[in-house]
């Protein structure tokens, strides 16, 4: 699971989080092998805290480990991306909906906070509006009440988060893009704070169904046609 940025406290989690970063930015491309001991130096921490990290992402689908081969960087497939798309279009809705029917004081606090921080994912978006992305459905997920789901949520976004690098490497979006995002995110926090679950859910299902994983699919499917 990612650490939110500002709560990095150890030497594994920062190794964690600056490996995290060159494989979601393409620094560290998909199928290429892990330099352990050069990163390490490039990141400013001993071979143990790296290790711990490659272990970490191992566990979310990031990188593969092989007995007696080098770690790689998992490839990024179009099958995987259906499937990951196939269970938020259930699972998120699901979050929206309890959180509507759950959310305290606080839980309105945070996603009022995060909607506030969210910025568009165009020309010039950066990894940080990726992370103010998530921090906003985070806020959703931990309103649902529901610990297992959010686990589980918290998963998924960690493998889908190559997928829509993916997406805005083929197209970043347009100023209607960026509009439309908006008001889908308004829709869902208004949702959830007028308590009412079942348009909490269809404004969650609309915004998975437009989201940047289901643009993965197409340009990773696009990609396989021209292999």
């Amino acid at each position: 699971m990612a650490a939110p940025r500002g709560s990095v406290f150890t030497k594994n989690d920062y190794a964690y989080v600056e490996l995290r970063d060159r494989i979601l930015t393409g620094v560290l491309p998909a199928g290429s092998v892990l330099p352990q001991g050069r990163l390490a130096q490039e990141i400013g921490v001993s071979t143990t805290p790296l290790r711990e990290a490659v272990r970490r992402l191992a566990a979310e689908g990031l990188i593969m480990l092989e007995a007696h081969r080098d770690a790689r960087v998992a490839e990024v497939t179009a099958a995987e991306a259906r499937h990951l798309y196939e269970v938020r279009a259930s699972v998120d809705p699901l979050a929206a909906s309890l959180a509507a029917s759950r959310r305290t004081d606080e839980d309105l606090e945070q996603l009022h906070r995060a909607e506030a921080d969210l910025r568009p994912l165009g020309g010039n978006a950066t990894l940080d509006a990726l992370i103010a992305h998530r921090e906003f459905h985070r806020s959703i997920y931990r309103a649902s009440g529901n610990p297992l789901l959010v686990d589980i949520l918290e998963r998924l976004w960690d493998k889908a988060d190559r997928y829509r690098m993916v997406a805005l490497e083929t197209r970043r979006d347009s100023e209607e893009d960026s509009r439309r995002v908006a008001k889908e995110h308004r829709q869902i926090a208004a949702a959830v704070e007028n308590g009412d679950a079942d348009a909490a859910a269809q404004a969650m299902r609309v915004h998975i169904d437009k989201s940047l994983g289901r643009r993965a699919i197409a340009a990773l499917e696009a990609g396989d046609s021209r292999a």
